[in-house]
């Protein structure tokens, strides 16, 4: 081999030496740069200088890595199915039994919500049996936070007349009402009152209807995250003229199975001849 072509071996190792050197050297800085990023809660923000760690995947971020904008959607719904059964004593009717199912929809955006709600029932007693439509309600309300703590809320509505009654010539009703909740720690003190407007003309002349309008007080207790229970005495006017003031007590039970599937349960005690002497409730809820 001559002096010329040994050194262009040397150079082309050289040449090649070069490359792979510098390759290593892109290799070594890439390596650094990748192991040097991290974004644990994956919002874009490096960790070295994300002000907010635990961004949820669901936020925009600001450039310190801290929620801009919730991107959760501030609709809301639920769809409830329930069952319900309620026992009475009439001196007519002797005992008179009900079986009830119902639907109920709510909406919700924000602080203000819309429902409807609707029941077909089924009532037996000596010598008497019924079934059919009761009266289907649409309501909206708007809850008014005054304190962290204390919340008030508003709400209008209107009772369809979806009821065929040989009483009287069933006509809309509206309502309107108010409520107010005020929690301390797990514990939690609430009430209300509702005003109904009655529209519906008696065909009887021994049958007389008039506005009504109602009153309940209650306490409640948050066991756990999925557990809420509670106790409320309610006090309202007969929509019948004549008739003593309906008196009942009740408790009420809430179980959350899981961020969307939720079961209620509901009991009431009749304390007056005008109420029923027992009633019971079953209803389960999906909410998205």
């Amino acid at each position: 081999m001559d002096k010329q072509s040994s050194m262009k071996i040397i150079m082309i190792n050289k040449g090649e030496n070069m490359k792979k050197l510098l390759i290593l050297l892109m290799l070594s800085v890439l390596s650094k740069t990748l192991f040097a990023y991290t974004d644990l809660d994956m919002d874009g923000v490096d960790d070295s200088i994300d002000k907010c760690p635990n961004t949820p995947l669901t936020d925009l971020v600001d450039i310190n890595g801290c929620t801009k904008r919730m991107l959760v959607s501030p609709h809301h719904f639920d769809i409830i199915l329930g069952t319900n059964y309620s026992t009475s004593t009439s001196v007519s009717l002797n005992k008179i039994n009900t079986f009830s199912s119902s639907l109920q929809v709510d909406y919700y955006y924000k602080k203000f919500s819309l429902q409807a709600y609707t029941s077909y029932y089924k009532t037996n007693g000596e010598n008497y049996s019924d079934k059919g439509m009761n009266d289907s309600f649409v309501g909206a309300a708007y809850q008014l936070k005054l304190q962290e703590t204390f919340s008030l809320r508003l709400g209008i509505g209107v009772l369809i007349p979806t009821y065929n009654s040989l009483l009287n010539k069933n006509n809309t009703d509206y309502t309107a009402s108010a409520n107010f909740s005020y929690t301390l720690g797990k514990v939690n003190i609430f009430g209300g009152y509702i005003y109904t407007i009655i529209n519906d003309e008696a065909i009887s002349e021994t049958t007389i209807y008039q506005d009504t309008n109602g009153w309940s007080s209650g306490l409640g207790y948050t066991f756990t995250d999925k557990l809420y229970l509670s106790g409320v005495y309610n006090e309202s006017k007969s929509i019948y003229a004549g008739i003593e003031k309906i008196k009942t007590i009740s408790a009420y039970g809430y179980y959350s199975f899981s961020s969307h599937w939720f079961m209620t349960c509901y009991y009431a005690y009749g304390l007056s001849d005008s109420a029923s002497d027992n009633a019971f409730s079953v209803k389960l809820g999906y909410y998205f």
